[in-house]
């Protein structure tokens, strides 16, 4: 998910930049110090695939606002974005997050999944390669931990983190306590008490509105929602 690219990336590029500021600073600032032309255009490439890199991007904008507040939260902060963009990414989640904690992560297993998802889509080489990407992401969102040798860890979910994926699962139509039952909130990798207490913080914080009475939860977006965008939500 090239986190080290989107970091640097981030602290080079002010909040209020333009899409066309984080295509100067990759390619003719070269602040993520590329050797050549063509690698500075693939990473340019990669990261707007991932991450859209444009601020009219519901998730990309919002994406931001909790990389500013939530510093602690941006694996999985960034993770979510990937994962809302990245249908290989969602993908291989199930097979990633039924390991139970410890367990031993296999790339070739990973491999025998994903081709037994798409039966003969990939070729062998690119089954490997995808399949190191992937484990590469979710070491990096903290799912997975290890070098050569891999295991199943458990991520660290933030307030940040979580009211991101809420707010993913609510445009992606969930509503009320199915928030937190979405893929989304899954990624979190804890409890749906724990994610009810991150999200009650992060409703303290202003973030999001979180109110809980007894069974019926409801969570709401003003400070992250533009006009245009909660009339979208309302249709």
């Amino acid at each position: 998910m090239m986190l080290r690219e989107l970091t640097e990336l981030l602290n080079h590029v002010p909040v209020s930049a333009v899409a066309s500021d984080y295509a100067r600073a990759i390619e003719e600032e070269n602040c993520l110090g590329k050797r050549s032309g063509r690698t500075r255009a693939l990473t340019k490439r990669h990261l707007k695939d991932l991450y859209s890199l444009h601020p009219s991007t519901t998730v990309f904008r919002v994406l931001r606002y909790f990389w500013q507040r939530d510093p602690e939260g941006r694996p999985l902060i960034a993770f979510l974005c990937a994962y809302a963009r990245d249908s290989l990414l969602r993908g291989s989640a199930p097979f990633i997050l039924q390991s139970a904690e410890g367990q031993a992560f296999s790339r070739e297993a990973l491999e025998t999944y994903l081709d037994s998802k798409s039966p003969g889509r990939f070729s062998r080489a690119t089954l490997k390669s995808a399949a190191q990407n992937l484990a590469s992401s979710w070491t990096q969102a903290g799912h997975l931990a290890g070098c050569v040798k891999k295991t199943r860890s458990k991520a660290v979910a933030t307030p940040g983190s979580t009211a991101y994926a809420l707010f993913l699962g609510f445009l992606s139509g969930a509503r009320g306590e199915s928030l937190l039952r979405t893929d989304y909130a899954k990624v979190l990798d804890c409890s749906f008490e724990r994610v009810v207490e991150l999200a009650e913080t992060a409703s303290r914080k202003g973030w999001i509105v979180f109110k809980r009475v007894g069974n019926v939860i409801e969570v709401l977006f003003p400070a992250l929602l533009t006009e245009e965008e909660k009339e979208w939500t309302r249709e």
